[in-house]
């Protein structure tokens, strides 16, 4: 069961921003594409159905080209920081807390 999880999560399953930009494009310009040849295909047929069959084609083979994340959508990461130290962190607020008192005069 363990080897499944670990298999399921070395899948990579994010886009970058630019790759959901391209994905999107990429989507837009198949579904119109698709609309406009299957709108004149139907016309020349005089078949509504045609054109819905085209279109239903379209959508499927954009969905199979942008919503999984391909390697194509994942060209520029961003430059994420290195995490912290938590208790490095900790023990830094402790040590000003202490020392950073300062003590009144007394006249």
């Amino acid at each position: 069961m363990e080897a499944i999880k670990e298999k399921l999560n070395a899948i990579p399953s994010h886009m970058d921003y630019k790759g959901q930009k391209l994905a999107e494009q990429i989507f837009q310009i198949i579904i119109v594409v698709f609309a406009v040849v299957g709108f004149a295909w139907g016309y020349v047929c005089e078949q509504f159905v045609q054109t819905v069959y085209i279109l239903v084609a379209g959508f499927i083979l954009s969905c199979l080209l942008t919503l999984p994340p391909w390697p194509i959508y994942r060209r520029h990461p961003l430059p994420w920081q290195k995490p912290r130290d938590d208790s490095k962190e900790v023990s830094q607020k402790e040590s000003k807390k202490s020392g950073g008192k300062k003590k009144e005069k007394s006249k």
